[in-house]
């Protein structure tokens, strides 16, 4: 399979949120998100499990995020499909060509 994935299945169109740390009232730091740009992507589901999170179930179900090659994604990133959140883990290069990005994502519920 070619790392350039073929624009039909670049379907769905993902907003690209960047972090951003504001100063709380109690000296802490409170995070958001900010929208960072967007893109046609195509995601593909990979894996979910049953994984305990605080003696309680929890389901983890991990994406795999395919786009057109940009600069700037990071793993501190995420991506955001209206009320669906992809939490961006890796980010790689299949070919080192800048050709095309893929980006290792698990869901989490806002």
């Amino acid at each position: 399979m070619s790392p350039l994935p073929p624009l039909a299945s670049l379907r769905q169109h993902l907003v690209l949120e960047a972090p951003v740390d504001t100063p709380d009232a109690a000296g802490g730091l409170a995070r958001r998100y900010v929208a960072a740009g967007s893109a046609w992507c195509a995601v593909t589901p990979l894996k979910a499990s049953d994984a305990p999170l605080a003696d309680a179930p929890a389901l983890a179900i991990t994406h795999r995020v395919t786009l057109r090659w940009r600069a700037g994604v990071t793993a501190a990133m995420r991506w955001r499909e209206g009320d669906r959140v992809l939490d961006i883990r890796t980010v790689f290069d299949p070919d080192e060509r800048r050709r095309a990005l893929v980006c290792l994502c698990q869901e989490t519920r806002p």
